[in-house]
């Protein structure tokens, strides 16, 4: 079947200061931007001493997802990727926001840990900046955290995240819009102990030129500009003017900046304090600004997506490799599942179905990589690597689900797991448990014999299968593992018959 590709494609940043939207045309895999929507939201600002998200900051979110929505609801399935980042990432209360979000956005919502964000971010750098720099260092303030990378063309090298942000930094330092000469200090002293355990690793001798990408450098870079204190880039000898000016005011009101949106007011202070602490910490003396963030990377890695270079599948390649499994058996394993994915249809939708054949197979590659730390109970280590680790291309929603599938692939079924699960997975993930067992229990001699054409039947409660006669006779290690499973499944309310 002939695969079609969407004329177009959206990515949407749900950022802790502002939430952009950027909208593509996709022809012949190149792309040609039509649409550019931000708007400031300030989500850090509703956070709590107790990090709930408040009422009235997730209304405003609302307000504002409803407008993207009507731009990019009708999008298919696949052709929108849309993050949270720092504050979602935080707030105690988040999955409340995040299934209105969604329904205001008529598409699901991925919430991603800091190193990824700092992978995307690079990406989008990489792919909208030329350089000749064999090695860049990027830096982008967000509202509720700043990333550090360093990479060579595409490819990231060294990746961190820290959680301090224009908005962050701003309501802890800057209340009301109050000014000090002390205040300030401390605020870049802050800024410095954040820095301070990755200064070797991001120091200007490890990199051949520097790059900022986020709403926040771009407002110093114009300001700086507008005023005549730097006329390339962001300079340090720009920031010792910008800083010299803060200094003497007492309000925000008073700093009367030309080229400084009214908006950006509020935490332009608080980004000042972070990115003066990071020129001194690491050296800098000069920054070009980029236009691609975040959201031009989250294009770009769909992209990959939609034409078989899904990151994803990389990670799992390597991680894979890093543990040592055995890729014989889980080629075996694949084959299996394979063939009973083409009796057992769990979706109509061939986007969906690809969605539940990539998970199967991402989770028999890593299904054995707990066999490094301990044979006893390795799936549970698996199942532990796979939910905590920084995994390039994965999604918290991601690593859950693909850690709940390898944590329940042998031993005691346990339903109550699928109940973390986002949707649609707590709908679908139970059958494709069920589907990884019977793989890998068909497989657990690791034989290098194939398997007979088997039929299989799989209903909301019930597994039949039907192997060729005598068969299981022949293999009666087998017909014990089955009846063991039968005991497995019954428990957790499957019926499994064999014949």
């Amino acid at each position: 079947m002939t695969r079609t590709f969407p004329d177009c494609v959206a990515a949407v940043d749900l950022g802790s200061n502002s939430f952009h939207m950027i909208v593509c045309n996709l022809k012949d895999g190149k792309l040609q931007t039509i649409d550019k929507i931000k708007e400031m939201v300030r989500l850090a600002s509703g956070l709590d001493s107790e990090n709930n998200l408040d009422l009235a900051t997730q209304e405003k979110a609302l307000t504002c997802l409803e407008r993207f929505g009507q731009r990019i609801r009708n999008f298919p399935a696949g052709s929108v990727r849309i993050v949270g980042t720092n504050t979602l990432r935080m707030a105690t209360n988040s999955q409340q926001f995040i299934l209105k979000a969604e329904q205001a956005l008529g598409h699901q919502i991925d919430i991603i840990a800091g190193i990824e964000e700092a992978r995307l971010i690079y990406q989008g750098v990489a792919n909208t900046l030329s350089s000749n720099a064999k090695l860049r260092f990027v830096m982008d303030i967000g509202g509720g955290s700043t990333e550090y990378i360093i990479g060579a063309d595409d490819k990231p090298h060294y990746k961190e995240s820290l959680n301090m942000g224009c908005v962050t930094v701003s309501n802890l330092f800057f209340q009301h819009g109050k000014i000090s000469k002390s205040v300030f200090q401390k605020a870049v002293l802050f800024a410095e102990q954040k820095l301070e355990p990755y200064q070797d690793t991001f120091f200007k001798g490890r990199w051949d030129e520097a790059i900022g990408a986020s709403g926040s450098l771009k407002s110093i870079h114009k300001v700086l500009h507008a005023m005549g204190w730097s006329n390339n880039g962001i300079t340090l000898k720009g920031l010792e003017h910008l800083v010299a000016h803060i200094k003497t005011c007492k309000h925000i009101d008073e700093l009367k900046l030309s080229e400084l949106n009214p908006e950006r007011l509020p935490v332009f202070v608080g980004g000042v304090a972070i990115i003066y602490a990071t020129f001194k910490t690491l050296g800098i003396q000069q920054m070009t600004i980029s236009e691609g963030a975040l959201r031009e990377g989250l294009i770009y890695d769909l992209l990959g997506r939609l034409y078989n270079q899904d990151t994803r599948s990389i990670t799992t390649q390597t991680l894979a490799k890093h543990y040592h499994t055995d890729q014989t058996q889980a080629s075996r394993i694949k084959q299996t599942i394979a063939f009973i994915l083409t009796q057992v249809r769990l979706h109509k939708n061939p986007d969906m179905l690809k969605n539940i054949q990539q998970f199967l197979n991402w989770a028999v590659e890593l299904h054995e990589i707990g066999h490094d730390i301990a044979h006893s109970q390795y799936h549970k280590h698996s199942a532990y690597i796979i939910e905590h680790a920084d995994l390039a291309g994965f999604s918290h929603q991601d690593q859950q689900l693909l850690a709940t599938l390898v944590r329940l692939h042998r031993k005691r079924f346990g339903l109550d797991r699928f109940k973390k699960l986002p949707q649609p997975w707590q709908q679908y993930a139970p059958k494709l448990v069920i589907i990884l067992r019977l793989a890998v229990l068909l497989h657990r001699n690791r034989h290098t014999l194939d398997l007979p054409n088997f039929k299989i039947t799989l209903t909301e409660n019930k597994l039949q299968l039907e192997f060729p006669k005598a068969w299981l006779q022949k293999y009666p290690l087998t017909q014990a593992d089955l009846d063991i499973e039968t005991e497995y499944l019954h428990a957790a309310k499957f019926k499994l018959s064999c014949k």
